[in-house]
């Protein structure tokens, strides 16, 4: 394998390797074994465990340890008993742009399973962002979010019930509610505040979105304001680390 060949744009430095050039072995077999996933192809079935450890003369428990990395990073995905190629990430702008749109653009099949849809007294904390007294009505909207029938997130959106005081009748939960917002309410976006971090999935989170509680996850937190700049919404989501990408344009500040 030629380890130092030229890298594609955000590829690791030198594959990751030390300058030292000492190898772990389960990195070796990981190099080996991405580029046994550009033979095969989107959706091409691995070898079997038993047959790397062959191939790359090592132990079966080195190929599990390159394939978890492998696994976590997005380029291979569990089938059944199998493991096979997965394809790219899909990638969701930084903008204020709907799930479905986002989804829409990257060619899959947006989609929604609701969890709940919850009415209680807005606490403390929720109170001082959405500028609502403490004990007002507040709606809680859970959802798990699809692309093509494929669980890849989680979503809580809280918005004050006065804003919205039929979203439990005339909204369709598997539909956008930005789309809803705009369509039935008149409602427009006119900014929102984000913040993007790397968290570990809480069990319950994991089971609903059908991964292992060890997957990275990404959590954006949103707080949308509307046209007149009051506050609209609180959004928590959930997005699946290997199979997410998030991108934005910058521009140079003038002086």
């Amino acid at each position: 394998m030629d380890y130092l060949k030229d890298q594609a744009p955000g590829a690791p430095i030198r594959s990751g390797i030390p300058e030292h050039g000492r190898i772990p072995k389960y990195y070796a077999v990981k190099v080996g074994v991405a580029e046994l996933l550009d033979e095969l192809g989107e959706g091409g079935l691995l070898p079997t465990e038993r047959d790397l450890a062959l191939r790359f003369a090592t132990s079966r428990e080195t190929v599990r340890q390159a394939l978890r990395e492998l696994l976590l990073e997005g380029r291979v995905r569990r089938l059944g008993r199998g493991t096979v190629v997965a394809g790219p990430k899909l990638e969701q702008p930084l903008s204020l742009v709907s799930y479905t749109e986002g989804v829409r653009r990257e060619g899959k099949r947006p989609g929604r399973r609701l969890i709940g849809l919850d009415r209680f007294p807005c606490s403390q904390a929720l109170a001082s962002e959405l500028q609502l007294h403490v004990g007002d009505p507040v709606w809680h909207l859970e959802r798990v979010l699809l692309a093509d029938d494929e669980r890849v997130g989680l979503e809580s959106t809280y918005v004050a019930v006065e804003r919205v005081p039929r979203l439990d009748t005339d909204f369709d939960p598997h539909s956008s509610f930005y789309a809803y917002l705009d369509d039935r309410l008149g409602i427009g976006f006119g900014g929102a505040d984000e913040r993007l971090e790397t968290v570990l999935a809480t069990p319950r989170e994991a089971l609903l979105i059908g991964t292992p509680p060890a997957l990275p996850m990404l959590l954006i937190h949103r707080h949308s304001r509307d046209t007149r700049g009051r506050p609209l919404e609180r959004v928590r989501s959930l997005y699946r680390g290997d199979r997410f990408s998030f991108t934005t344009h910058l521009d140079a500040v003038p002086r």
